[in-house]
């Protein structure tokens, strides 16, 4: 009887060692992903609903399965957009075992890029700086959306395409262009170069850029400066609050000028804070914004709804969608190298993420209204060109799908050394 019981005993507790092991096997099944988030810092008016939309990205994922069966563990903090805080924040989540990252700033982005690059962590952020998109120098940084430099030539090239021809001067100067961004700031520094080359291109006079803080919201001394240039068009490189700012200012100081304006800097917000100073604006789309009627939205609505029920509808932005665009690109390289074998809950295994799941996409449709997404051992660009919205009689209205690759195919190819577009 004693024997029996001991044996029982013996049993039970080999048991409990194959449970609480197996336990341990199935917690370290999910698959750990981080986040760099700024809702707090100088970039907050845009950070916040992204931040957001990612949360809610993750929640529908994990509700319909996560990765073939895998739920996904999110993990992110709020670095209020200082570098130093980025790179011990992203320590810490190298520590708990993420995968993959979902950051945010082009500063932190581009200064954790040989971290990243060492550790072999796909990393995919919000800054769609083009200095990000060459593999030969950042092989684990990606972003669903058109880069930076794509966006500002696209921007310029539709204004040249549907504005200036109905200009009173067309045919007799040369158009007029000038930059607004805040010097100090990578984001909106990032593309420059790349627009002043395009306005090269295009014909246009180049006249001297104004420096604008993002948390600008006096900007008439940098308007007075333009002026004295006379530009018949300006690029705005910030994001939205100073973009009103500096919107509302010219209209007031009769500028005149029509405007474009990088992605972060164009949103529904935009017409709410510039009133009728944005009627006309144009700007970067990577993405439908929030509720319109396209492909995905729904699950972009209906989860915004379930999932962060204290935030009205309305207040919503685009940011949701680019937060969404970002997610459910991960989640398809996810889906697909896990498929072809590989184990995306595991440390290190970053390589394969790339190789077997990002990698292998070719004009891969999230829908969102975002361009079909490709990437290659070669190319991270995941787009060739962008739509080009404008607000316009109350509404955003397309303006003009530019794709550079088929306009300009000889300079879409060649790298930056050779005078091409890749890489700014």
């Amino acid at each position: 009887m004693k024997k029996s019981m001991l044996t029982k005993l013996g049993i039970l507790l080999l048991a409990v060692v194959f449970l609480t092991a197996f336990g341990t096997v199935a917690a370290a099944k999910k698959i750990k992903v981080g986040g760099l988030m700024d809702c707090t810092g100088a970039t907050s008016d845009v950070g916040k609903d992204y931040a957001i939309g990612m949360m809610d990205a993750f929640k529908y994922i994990n509700s319909q399965g996560g990765v073939n069966g895998k739920k996904l563990k999110y993990t992110w903090f709020d670095y209020g957009y200082r570098i130093p805080e980025a790179i011990t924040k992203y320590k810490m989540l190298k520590r708990l075992g993420s995968v993959a990252i979902m950051g945010w700033g082009t500063g932190d982005t581009e200064a954790l890029s040989p971290t990243v690059n060492k550790d072999k962590i796909p990393y995919v952020s919000a800054s769609y700086s083009a200095h990000l998109t060459n593999p030969a120098k950042t092989p684990y940084n990606l972003f669903f959306s058109s880069d930076y430099s794509t966006n500002a030539r696209s921007c310029i090239t539709a204004w040249f395409d549907k504005k200036w021809s109905k200009h009173p001067d067309f045919g007799k100067r040369k158009p007029r262009f000038a930059a607004c961004y805040m010097f100090a700031s990578p984001y909106c520094s990032a593309p420059i170069k790349a627009i002043k080359n395009q306005a090269k291109l295009l014909g246009f006079e180049v006249g001297p850029d104004q420096d604008v803080s993002l948390f600008a919201l006096d900007t008439k001394s940098q308007v007075m400066a333009l002026k004295k240039f006379k530009p018949d068009l300006v690029w705005h490189g910030n994001t939205t609050m100073s973009v009103a700012a500096t919107v509302r200012d010219a209209y007031a100081l009769g500028l005149g000028a029509g405007w474009i304006v990088n992605n972060w800097g164009f949103d529904e917000n935009l017409p709410r804070l510039a009133g009728k100073a944005a009627e006309g604006v144009m700007g970067a789309t990577p993405c439908a914004f929030f509720g319109q009627d396209v492909k995905n939205m729904d699950l972009v609505v209906s989860s915004a709804e379930k999932y962060s029920p204290g935030v009205p509808l309305g207040k919503r932005l685009i940011r949701t969608v680019q937060a969404w665009g970002d997610a459910l690109v991960l989640w398809e390289a996810l889906k697909r190298a896990d498929a072809a074998g590989v184990d995306v809950s595991k440390k290190g295994s970053g390589p394969a993420i790339m190789k077997k799941g990002f990698e292998t996409m070719r004009n891969f449709d999230i829908g969102l209204g975002a361009a079909p997404i490709s990437y290659t051992a070669k190319d991270h660009r995941a787009a060739t060109g962008c739509r080009v919205q404008e607000w316009k009689g109350g509404k955003f209205q397309v303006v003009e799908d530019v794709n550079l690759k088929k306009r300009w195919p000889k300079l879409w190819d060649k790298t930056e050394k050779e005078g091409g577009f890749f890489g700014y």
